[in-house]
């Protein structure tokens, strides 16, 4: 038996949406830019997709412009909006993903920038109250925060920041990657000038994403080349990518409250049974409070297998990460554990799950983690 629990990093394709790419692969071939019938057949799959994505949003279609996922997104919006707006600061998060704080940091290196870290809370929330103390010193400021946070799963209250944003004239961008298709975000109530969406999240196809760029701002293409996106990116359109990420977005609005209902209930069932037999266990960031559904960050006490602790779990079938897929590879630790003070001696497990996960599942990690760590059986 293998059971996956790494649905933060990526999560499997459904029928429904190889169903509609495939669909769109056999029936079109033509270049969206051409004018002649065969583009215009295919342009016409490409704006049905953009139109989905903005009424789920409650934005304009013209507002979504498609990317290669979330990584570009994001890099457009802290690259295009800090230059095209003529923006000398930014206020970030030590937490954030390595898409926004290496992108910050390169441009601060350059001298572009100067970047303040907001303060976190020990649960690993941002003080919102730092932020705005930060804002009333740099009003006018580029802020860049995520709605969850990737490795804790922590919720930031984005009405809040972007209502802090406005007050002191400030550009809001978020990173929205681990939340769109899971939680209900209106852009007509929530203020936002750019946020980031990657397909491969909710169950779409890998390489595909979107950036909404609120119609109040106007900024220059991160890739040129082409008049593409409406002159904001250029490169033939991968519209078999966008008529999946469309169709996972259907998908999503569709299933939201039953998902969340199912899944949280796996994710308390997890916490309960790891409680319940292994003493010591701690829970990384806020996982029993303003925290995603979707992800659990676990910190098992000293053992002899700490340091193989994700190579066991995946030799007895179970895959799970140690934080971000992005960082896989690297020797150092996370930057988001070790910025919420997180001790090295903890062995740190992220659990994170989906709508194809199953009680039975997380029974048989449970079983299989008692063996590793040598937990008698009840």
């Amino acid at each position: 038996m293998r059971v996956y629990f790494d649905n933060a990093a990526t999560t499997p394709l459904v029928p429904e949406v190889i169903d509609s790419m495939t669909d769109i692969m056999k029936r079109y071939y033509g270049n969206p830019s051409s004018i002649h019938t065969h583009g215009r057949e295919i342009k016409t799959e490409l704006e049905k997709a953009r139109k989905t994505i903005a009424k789920f949003l409650n934005c304009s279609p013209g507002e979504i412009f498609f990317t290669s996922g979330g990584t570009e997104a994001d890099n457009m919006a802290i690259r295009c909006g800090i230059e095209d707006l003529k923006l000398t600061h930014a206020v970030t998060s030590p937490i954030e993903h390595h898409a926004v704080l290496h992108t910050l940091q390169e441009l601060e290196t350059k001298g572009k920038i100067t970047l303040s870290m907001v303060k976190l809370l020990p649960n690993g929330h941002v003080d919102l109250a730092d932020l705005e103390l930060l804002l009333q010193k740099h009003p006018r400021s580029f802020v860049s925060l995520m709605h969850a946070n990737n490795e804790l799963g922590n919720i930031l209250d984005i009405d809040r920041v972007s209502a802090l944003c406005q007050q002191y004239d400030a550009i809001f961008h978020s990173d929205t990657v681990q939340t769109i298709g899971h939680f209900r975000i209106d852009l007509q109530k929530t203020k936002l000038h750019f946020l980031a969406c990657a397909a491969h999240k909710i169950n779409g196809p890998k390489g595909i994403g979107f950036i909404y760029i609120s119609s109040d701002i106007k900024v220059h293409p991160l890739i040129t080349g082409g008049s593409q996106e409406r002159n904001m990116r250029g490169g033939t359109e991968n519209v078999y990518g966008i008529a999946g990420l469309a169709k996972a977005i259907e998908i999503a609005d569709r299933e939201m409250e039953q998902m969340h209902h199912y899944v949280l209930g796996l994710k308390r069932h997890m916490i309960s049974s790891l409680k319940s037999n292994f003493p010591g266990i701690r829970f990384n960031g806020d996982a029993e409070g303003n925290s995603s559904y979707l992800v659990l960050n676990v910190c098992f006490p000293p053992s002899p297998v700490s340091e193989m602790m994700l190579f066991k779990l995946d030799i007895e079938g179970i895959s799970a990460s140690g934080g971000s897929a992005c960082s896989s590879g690297s020797d150092i630790g996370s930057h988001v554990l070790g910025a919420i003070g997180v001790p090295d001696s903890c062995s740190n497990v992220r659990f994170s799950f989906g709508k194809q996960n199953t009680i039975a599942e997380i029974d048989f990690v449970i079983e299989k983690l008692k063996k590793m760590l040598e937990v008698p059986s009840n």
